[in-house]
């Protein structure tokens, strides 16, 4: 009897949020951004200095579960669902342990995007999306294989989900999105009349 198999899983996890009051924690967040936007000039200079339209903390501030309290608190339900996302995905972690080594905030104004990347050095990279106003752009994901699939054709636009070469996700204000941090991704151009705010994130194992 002919069998197709489908092996080599690429896993995604996305989920609320969680906790106690997890709309109050998404509001403390966004404000504490907002202020992050306005004080830090080191991280302002860094995004004109390299192009990249909006702002970003991830050059600049490495101690926001510290610096601000709704960070420690956002750190300590992270930490849950990436102990979830490791289980579902088969880590022998050895003895060892995951941890959330950077996390940095992300305002893309309108007309922004983010180009596509990896997070190397890590092994469990996110998101949790804070503000998503009408439009706001999607997480485009690819295809690992992408580059090995030479003259392979093009796939047909109802095929499954996991054999399409591109997956499109529309987050949700207060989700995380979780994948292995190898996973090449971007956010494409934001369409929205507003900043899209975002808190990325990686888990490295130590």
């Amino acid at each position: 009897m002919a069998q197709t198999l489908s092996l080599f899983a690429t896993r995604l996890y996305r989920a609320p949020l969680g906790g106690r009051d997890p709309d109050l924690l998404r509001q403390e967040l966004a404000d504490a951004c907002t202020m992050l936007e306005q004080e830090d000039v080191a991280g302002r200079r860094w995004c004109r200095e390299n192009g990249y339209k909006g702002y970003t903390s991830y050059a600049s501030l490495n101690d926001l579960p510290t610096r601000v309290s709704a960070f420690g608190d956002l750190k300590k339900r992270l930490d849950r669902h990436a102990a979830r996302f490791a289980d579902d995905v088969g880590f022998d972690l050895a003895g060892g342990k995951l941890k959330l080594d950077s996390l940095w905030v992300n305002l893309l104004p309108p007309g922004g995007i983010h180009t596509g990347h990896i997070h190397p050095h890590s092994v469990i990279s996110g998101t949790y999306y804070v503000t998503l106003p009408d439009g706001a752009s999607a997480l485009k994901l690819e295809d690992p294989r992408l580059a090995m699939m030479m003259a392979a054709p093009t796939r047909l636009p109802e095929a499954a989900l996991d054999l399409q070469p591109f997956v499109f996700l529309t987050p949700q204000e207060g989700e995380i999105i979780l994948w292995e941090s190898w996973l090449r991704h971007e956010v494409v151009l934001n369409r929205a009349k507003a900043k899209r705010v975002s808190i990325s994130f990686n888990y490295a194992w130590v």
